[in-house]
């Protein structure tokens, strides 16, 4: 048998999120035969009480960190320079400030990818994440002659320039959802470099009760459990789900809400929720590595974020039986069926947010009956094995083509 291909895997992300949860199910699965894996990383960033890299060791994966030095002080100047002069026109202004981070960090960092291509005699280039923040990849690739394959795990952002580095170097670019694709062509990718393949859950997974957790949380029989898993940052919308629950705790129902994660936007959350008169119906859990328990101590989860690519924080509630609701953004739009498995809500709109959940508080039935669908869609639509297959394929394509 010949060798297995090598890939180098190029991740500039600073934090632990759910495309990095996404991407380990693919990494604990592939087969490791037909494709050996090096991880290049920017950051050895935390994941609660452990690492990125013991992770990684754990599933026998080698890590490379790529360190970044700081921002020098003429680029900091400079873009201060450009913001203040050319304050009157945005499109101008992006461009310059794009300028100056290609001239002291993405080149540099081409160049220093460029060479463990070339060092490692790598059949690959496969980068996580979106386009944008993997541009310093892109011309990496370039220069060595090596093909790129690009997952992209939440909706888009490009112009115009990073559409034309993608179209002329990636011989793939995955996204997670059928509407992260049609982003990613509606923001300028050649639609023959996009292909779909869906975020995959494992259904054969064993599944917590629930009930352990909600006695540690001391959380009372008919109280409804509304939650949200996640960062606490502001692209989730959380502030939005506190407002809607102050509504409905106003009028007398009988509910806690329980956020699962950390974030820089903790405190403020913490401070919000006592303005509101809430805070003692609010449980912070903080970050937990095993959050799955903390998704089936709820009664309803929701994830009402700006942005989305095919969230697997749905996947693993709707699994558990769980109604959701979602902002109706890309990625969540797509794996909830609107009024079965769950319900849509404008993003940013917590009266519209405090009626969906109204409605579900209100009815167990309801609630059971909108699980039971998710939970039949996620198995019937939503695999790990076809994720993990679909990705394999687009992988060992890329490098067999010419």
């Amino acid at each position: 048998m010949s060798r297995p291909h090598k890939i180098l895997l190029l991740d500039t992300g600073n934090e632990w999120g759910g495309g990095t949860n996404s991407l380990f199910e693919l990494l604990k699965r592939i087969d490791r035969r037909r494709f050996d894996v090096t991880c290049l990383f920017y950051r050895d960033y935390p994941k609660g009480q452990s690492s990125l890299s013991q992770e990684l060791a754990a599933i026998g994966i080698p890590l490379r960190l790529l360190p970044q030095r700081q921002q020098p002080w003429w680029a900091k100047l400079a873009k201060e320079l450009v913001r203040g002069v050319f304050a009157w026109h945005r499109p101008l202004r992006q461009r310059l400030v794009k300028r100056i981070e290609q001239a002291w960090r993405i080149t540099p960092n081409a160049e220093a990818i460029a060479q463990q291509l070339r060092a490692g005699s790598f059949d690959l280039l496969y980068m996580n994440n979106q386009p944008r923040s993997n541009l310093e990849g892109y011309l990496a690739a370039e220069r060595s002659g090596v093909p790129v394959v690009q997952h992209c795990r939440i909706e888009p952002l490009l112009d115009a320039a990073d559409a034309a580095i993608v179209n002329r170097v990636a011989a793939k670019v995955i996204g997670v959802s059928n509407g992260v694709v049609e982003a990613l062509q509606a923001k300028g990718v050649q639609p023959e470099k996009c292909v779909a393949v869906l975020n995959g859950i494992d259904p054969q997974q064993p599944l917590p009760d629930g009930q352990a957790v909600r006695a540690q949380l001391a959380l009372q029989e008919g109280e409804v459990v509304i939650g949200a898993v996640g960062q606490l940052v502001e692209r989730k919308g959380l502030r939005y789900l506190l407002q809607a629950v102050a509504t409905l705790l106003a009028q007398q129902l009988p509910l806690r809400l329980l956020l699962v994660g950390d974030g820089p936007q903790r405190a403020e959350l913490e401070r919000l929720a006592a303005s509101l008169g809430i805070a003692d119906k609010v449980l912070f859990a903080g970050f937990q590595p095993q959050p799955l328990a903390y998704t089936a101590a709820m009664d309803i989860c929701v994830l009402v974020s700006q942005s989305e690519g095919l969230p697997r924080v749905l996947l693993e509630a709707m699994l558990l039986g769980k109604p959701v609701v979602a902002s109706r953004v890309v990625g969540s739009q797509e794996l909830v069926a609107d009024g079965d498995s769950g319900l849509l809500v404008p993003y940013a709109d917590s009266a519209a947010l405090a009626e969906a959940l109204r409605a579900l508080v209100a009815d167990q039935a309801l609630r059971q009956r909108m699980g039971a669908a998710g939970a039949q869609r996620v198995k019937a639509h939503y695999t790990i094995a076809n994720y993990v297959a679909g990705t394999e394929a687009i992988l060992a394509g890329a490098i067999a083509q010419p």
